[in-house]
């Protein structure tokens, strides 16, 4: 008998105090406690269907890190749910992709229809952020069983035979209110890196001269009466380019050892943070390093393919292949962190964007760069305007790093809320 309970009921490894004498969580079927339901998409060749006021919504309009985000970007008509495969959703109800998009799951807090690849929970009796939450938990762990396999969705059928485990109601709600004041507050803090980045670009295009101007929209009280800045000279009179290069064929050269010089690719950036690279996955042998172009600590490099246009500042040194370029020969005329903020603004984007070659991946020649034209004011101002800007930068990453362990909080206090499924 006591075997048989401890199958039936699990208990989590943290509880809050008013339940740490309860009893264990009671395995359920799924089906005693909602309605499950599928979805369908409305004939697309008739526009009326889709000029109504009942969301509709797609895989893709779900946040994959916030299960109360749904963000609806279609709606229908009535008309359309009676003609299509497509069902009302009355709230409360719960989301799980089962097909493109595996594993998401979101609640919603309003009626809503939803495409083929949904499978719906509605009418539900019990605590329905808790149990979203907690299906959360269990698409992703059946989404990792099926990594590497030919499986490509979570059957519905499958849904509807899970068994999932169930406190009292009252501890539904305060697990439910914990996770949901959590999720309130990483998405506040992703809000306001959101307001700052847009605020940084604001500033960046008040700070540079716009297009077919000499002055910018907002200088410094010191630099009022210090004259135009130069605008029509182009890059190649302040910076000289060094294109990397690749010994070949690279897995030849490519080593683990511990003497290895560093290899410095696009793939590097992915890490990166203010476009400042200070990791490095793969090394090269001594010996490929001498077929390669050696760049150091606090150069500046430039993408000229994938991630064209955007230019890094290097906190490891080490040989950079042909995908990118080295900046020189350039400090006599600009600061480096002003020509860093300058290089990756709208103003040197647009610019390359317009004079760019390629088809689905773009690139830019060397070429292409020197014919861009490069603004250029005194080296007090440029140290002003970088000053402005990396401060900036500095809040952002103060509140991208808040985010970063806000999420890893959320992840290990899930991991103790809820018990091992």
């Amino acid at each position: 008998m006591t075997k048989d309970k401890d199958i039936k009921t699990v208990v989590p490894a943290l509880r809050f105090p008013e339940f740490r004498d309860g009893e264990g969580w009671k395995r359920t079927p799924i089906l005693e406690i909602c309605e499950i339901i599928g979805g369908g998409t409305p004939t697309s060749s008739n526009d009326v269907y889709w000029n109504g006021d009942i969301p509709w919504i797609s895989s893709s309009d779900i946040n994959e890190n916030n299960i109360s985000e749904i963000t609806p970007t279609r709606h229908i008509t009535k008309d359309a749910i009676k003609n299509s495969a497509t069902k009302l959703c009355k709230a409360p109800s719960i989301h799980i992709v089962s097909r493109v998009g595996v594993g998401k799951v979101a609640f919603s807090r309003v009626d809503i229809c939803t495409s083929q690849d949904f499978t719906n929970l509605c009418n539900i009796n019990c605590n329905y952020i808790f149990l979203s939450y907690l299906l959360s938990i269990i698409m992703k762990q059946k989404v990792q069983e099926t990594q590497g396999t030919s499986i490509k969705g979570i059957a519905s059928a499958e849904i509807k035979n899970l068994h999932v485990p169930l406190p009292e109601i009252e501890e539904q709600q305060r697990i439910a209110d914990c996770l949901s004041s959590l999720d309130d507050l990483i998405s506040a803090v992703a809000d306001k890196i959101e307001t700052l980045k847009e605020y940084k670009k604001g500033l960046m295009q008040q700070l540079f001269p716009a297009e077919g101007k000499t002055i910018p929209a907002i200088r410094f009280p010191e630099f009022q009466n210090a004259g135009e800045w130069e605008v029509d000279n182009e890059f190649s009179q302040y910076i000289k380019l060094y294109r990397g290069s690749s010994p070949r064929p690279i897995k030849e050269y490519l080593t683990q050892d511990i003497d290895g010089v560093n290899w410095i690719k696009i793939g590097d950036t992915k890490s990166s943070k203010n476009y400042i690279i200070n990791n490095v996955e793969e090394k090269i042998t001594q010996k490929g390093s001498t077929k390669s172009r050696y760049v150091y600590q606090g150069e500046l490099i430039l993408a000229n393919s994938m991630s064209f246009g955007k230019t890094y500042l290097l906190e490891v040194e080490g040989c950079i292949y042909d995908g990118w370029f080295v900046l020189r020969e350039y400090e006599n005329n600009y600061y480096k962190p002003f020509l860093l903020h300058l290089l990756n603004s709208e103003y040197m984007q647009n610019q390359y964007l317009k004079l760019s070659a390629g088809g689905i991946v773009l690139n830019i020649s060397s070429d292409i760069v020197y014919q861009t034209k490069l603004p250029h004011t005194s080296i007090d101002e440029q140290q002003k305007i970088a000053d402005c800007l990396s401060s900036v930068d500095e809040l952002i990453s103060t509140e991208t790093a808040k985010l970063d362990q806000l999420k890893k909080h959320k992840k290990g206090l899930i991991q103790q809320l809820f018990p091992k499924l």
